[in-house]
């Protein structure tokens, strides 16, 4: 079931959230930034609350038939498209359509909120994961963008984000 996340939700999806992309745990799933970005968190609980503070951002979460969150996507509403990010999937969930599910319900969102694009940046060395992306019908815009240093994680290599976008209908 994939329903709008609510802050009583936000530890949990701290929690989600960094076994996906940093540390040991993400090292199980094929999404993971550990080797290419040291640090082992990609969020913490006050730079989530001040997500769930802005009107403008929804977090979409995929729960299991026991209610644990086992899928996230941060969304947000800006003026000519709707911006994904922090997709995060279980890492021994991942292969199984949640990703792909949550992808769905992202478009869905853009299109209730009036927007038909969206944008999101890609980390250039994610090769799996653009393709991934490709396969759903993103495609490259052009544009690159630097990746910011900030108290989450430092590269380990050169790398910059690398913008995707889809028109939905």
């Amino acid at each position: 079931m994939i329903v709008k996340a609510e802050p009583a939700d936000i530890e949990a999806l701290v929690a989600l959230i960094n076994s996906c992309y940093r540390g040991k745990k993400s090292t199980e799933g094929w999404t993971t930034e550990a080797n290419i970005i040291a640090g082992d968190m990609r969020i913490d609980v006050a730079a989530l609350t001040e997500e769930f503070s802005n009107p403008t951002v929804t977090f979409l979460k995929f729960c299991g038939a026991d209610g644990n969150i086992l899928g996230t996507v941060y969304l947000e509403t800006q003026p000519n498209c709707v911006y994904l990010g922090m997709l995060s999937v279980s890492p021994d969930l991942q292969n199984q359509g949640i990703g792909r599910r949550l992808m769905m319900a992202a478009e869905a969102h853009a299109i209730e909120q009036g927007r038909h694009t969206i944008e999101m940046n890609v980390i250039n060395l994610r090769h799996e994961l653009i393709e991934w992306y490709k396969k759903l019908g993103y495609n490259f815009t052009g544009v690159q963008r630097p990746f910011p240093e900030n108290a989450f994680g430092s590269p380990v290599v050169n790398l910059h984000f690398e913008v995707m976008e889809k028109r939905v209908p």
